[in-house]
């Protein structure tokens, strides 16, 4: 398979790249930094993989993809089975209340209008990486959680951003707002708290929240959200299972 990969050189994207690459998919990652990748791709994780094998499978596109030209990004998602969207605010300052506010919105509105105006021979996949935060209106959710989750999409930009790029998806079709797509199937992983671990562990895929991720939250590490987005790209019956859904993961 040919997955582009935005968002390539995060805490969770860089480890996305590497479970494909490992698994013999070609990545296009798209990047400001390529240097950013060399730390994991010269790890090779269980050793059956050597850093020169993975090399082999990767293009770096050194853009970003709300600034590079529209052909560009139109050759970067061309041939593509999948598209994967790591984007994410820095947890600093400027990353949280400085432009750009819409970040992954805009990142995830105009891929998908590229892939819409690509006209691809079969669906393309694209998967979210979401967060634990957006949940659908029917999920159940205490008062007091409630008004808190109004004041943060009102005062913190990166709340509001995850829960409008997860509608992006759900209306995105032929390049237009407000249909669905026959060119786009979709599915958003919501992660709880972000750590770091070393290695995959058992994890668990929840339709809904199971604990409160505002004031009892659980624990994701990242390389096992890696490993769920890279599995919902690669196997089949597992995306049918939740395409169109935002799954929630958990450690178990």
């Amino acid at each position: 398979m040919t997955v582009l990969v935005l968002g390539a050189t995060g805490a969770t994207g860089k480890l996305l790249v590497r479970e494909l690459l490992k698994e013999g998919h070609q990545v296009r990652a798209l990047v400001r930094n390529p240097a950013a990748l060399d730390q994991v791709l010269d790890q090779d994780g269980d050793g059956s993989s050597p850093a020169g094998q993975l090399r082999s499978g990767l293009t770096v596109i050194r853009a970003s993809v709300l600034e590079m030209p529209k052909e560009d990004l139109m050759e970067a998602v061309r041939g593509c089975d999948a598209v994967a969207c790591c984007l994410g605010h820095n947890i600093s300052f400027k990353g949280v209340f400085m432009p750009p506010r819409r970040l992954v919105t805009d990142a995830v509105e105009r891929s998908c209008r590229t892939i819409a105006a690509s006209g691809p021979d079969r669906p393309v996949k694209f998967v979210l990486m979401n967060t634990v935060g957006n949940g659908p209106r029917n999920e159940i959710i205490s008062f007091r959680e409630k008004i808190l989750m109004s004041l943060l999409r009102l005062l913190v930009p990166p709340v509001s951003d995850n829960e409008a790029a997860a509608r992006v998806l759900s209306k995105m079709g032929d390049g237009e707002l407000g249909k669905k797509s026959p060119v786009i199937r979709w599915c958003a992983v919501r992660p709880d708290s972000l750590i770091d671990e070393d290695d995959v562990t058992e994890y668990r895929i929840s339709p809904a929240v199971e604990r409160s991720p505002l004031f009892n939250p659980g624990k994701t590490s990242r390389i096992n959200v890696a490993r769920f987005m890279a599995d919902l790209i690669t196997d089949a019956s597992l995306f049918d299972k939740w395409e169109g859904k935002l799954p929630v993961i958990y450690n178990s």
